[in-house]
């Protein structure tokens, strides 16, 4: 049931294109693996082999601390919506942050968005199909806005000063490097 992909072909680049969530996981040497729910308007298929997510502030910074260590990343995306199907890309990734060569260009490719933190560059290495006929079907109602609203009464400083406190070290202690 399941298949293996050695890029990202038209028809799992819609797949993507039609999905409102996808899922981040990633891993440290030795510590706890973190995996996190994403969405919003967040994800851009940029070839067969290379993808962009912005990420935005949050309670932690697991996914730039884990990819310093060994940059590996699993994205998933499952259809709730007719017919089943779970995708997972499996890839390296690397942080691009505001000030880095690449940013201004990349960041245009993303609607504006209040706590932008950083996009995160990954090569697909493989993709892999699997069947997802146990998935619930789930009705998409619209995004929330609690997130947004939050990191636009902090404003750029308030942002900066909450990445200070809150995201300097992973769970496990390891460094993000978020304001260097």
């Amino acid at each position: 049931m399941s298949k293996f992909y050695t890029k990202l072909t038209p028809r799992l680049q819609k797949f993507i294109a039609n999905q409102k969530i996808f899922f981040v996981a990633t891993a440290p040497n030795s510590g706890r693996i973190n995996l996190s729910p994403k969405g919003m308007d967040s994800f851009r298929v940029m070839s067969e082999n290379r993808v962009l997510w912005l990420n935005v502030t949050g309670s932690g910074n697991e996914t730039a601390a884990h990819l310093l260590e060994n940059k590996r990343i699993t994205i998933m995306f499952c259809s709730f919506e007719k017919a089943p199907n779970i995708l997972r890309l499996y890839g390296k990734g690397k942080e691009i942050k505001e000030g880095d060569a690449s940013w201004d260009e990349l960041i245009k490719l993303f609607p504006e968005t209040p706590g932008t933190r950083q996009i995160f560059d990954i090569t697909v290495d493989s993709a892999q199909t699997s069947c997802g006929m146990s998935i619930p079907f789930y009705e998409y109602k619209g995004e929330r806005e609690e997130l947004n609203d939050w990191a636009a009464s902090k404003g750029k400083k308030g942002i900066k000063d909450y990445w200070t406190e809150k995201n300097q070290t992973s769970i496990d202690g390891l460094p993000t490097k978020i304001l260097e």
